[in-house]
């Protein structure tokens, strides 16, 4: 059976988004939200996504419409059909003037879905240090083994709670973002509210707070709950440990070998120590 002929690939990668990104002068490179099929196989857009996945803005409005999802498909498409080609023509775009000092929201929808996809972006950015980039992530073991170590000096980022690794996070140590059911909640819990400009979420005081999209069902979902406490509690139903109780397991299973002081419970461990975590169990992926 042949091969199906490859998705054309966009003229333009990346775009001004949705009016409040726009209205920033925010620039915006998007992927299909959750998942998405190409060529009959599903690929996860979003690997580490949990309760998000309910309320996902990315799934109604004006994402739904047939030309805005053909060109999220064609974006997915050239990064796992062509991830080469399409990190040259990345950057060969940025060097356009208007990109200089702008700034780029990686990711309105969908999320660093690979480590060879991460480590693109990471020298695409580091290829155009005139540009600005940005993001929202629940990639955290991704990113705690790939970008933590050596991030970009013109790339910032913020973890947002709602996903399968919340456990991984610290509010008092990592930069985190929060979906509340109202402003009001966000200042009652002492947070920071984004709502004036997208950019405040890793521009402005942390932590960091979202109202969420007044959108009825997802709002009738939400319970006026945060998406962290929502996530606490289908954890709690689906019986998941806290991530430190299960690294402190895998530790207590692995032969005692080499210095003590490498061999302790991961709740005991120093600060900086505890970013790392431990590799999540090996998943399907985009290349």
């Amino acid at each position: 059976m042949p091969a199906p002929p490859p998705t054309p690939r966009p003229a333009k990668l990346l775009s001004r988004g949705n009016r409040r990104l726009a209205d920033a002068g925010v620039y915006t490179w998007t992927l299909p939200a959750l998942s998405a099929r190409l060529n009959g196989v599903t690929i996860r857009t979003c690997p580490s996504a949990g309760i998000c996945a309910h309320v996902c803005y990315a799934l109604a409005g004006t994402y739904r419409f047939p030309n805005v999802r053909r060109r999220h498909l064609a974006n997915l498409a050239y990064v796992t059909e062509d991830l080469p080609g399409w990190e040259h023509a990345m950057t060969t775009e940025l060097t356009a003037a208007r990109f200089t000092d702008a700034w780029v929201r990686i990711h309105d929808a969908g999320d660093f879905l690979s480590d060879a996809y991460t480590l693109a972006w990471l020298r695409i950015m580091r290829t155009s240090p005139r540009t600005n980039f940005y993001c929202y992530t629940k990639e955290i073991r991704r990113f705690r083994r790939l970008v933590e170590p050596r991030p970009p000096e013109n790339f910032l980022f913020v973890y947002s709670f709602g996903g399968r690794d919340d456990q991984l996070l610290d509010d008092r140590r990592d930069r985190v973002a929060d979906v509340f059911p109202t402003r009001a909640a966000i200042e009652a819990a002492g947070w920071n509210s984004q709502e004036d400009s997208d950019l405040l979420a890793v521009l402005g005081p942390a932590p960091v707070g979202i109202p969420a999209n007044k959108i009825a069902q997802f709002l009738t979902r939400l319970e006026g709950r945060t998406f962290r406490q929502w996530q606490a509690e289908d954890d709690a139903r689906r019986g998941r440990r806290p991530c430190s109780e299960r690294v402190d397991d895998a530790l207590r299973r692995q032969p005692r070998r080499g210095p003590a002081g490498l061999i302790r419970a991961a709740s005991h461990r120093p600060a900086d120590d505890q970013r790392t975590g431990v590799d999540a169990p090996a998943v399907r992926e985009a290349p």
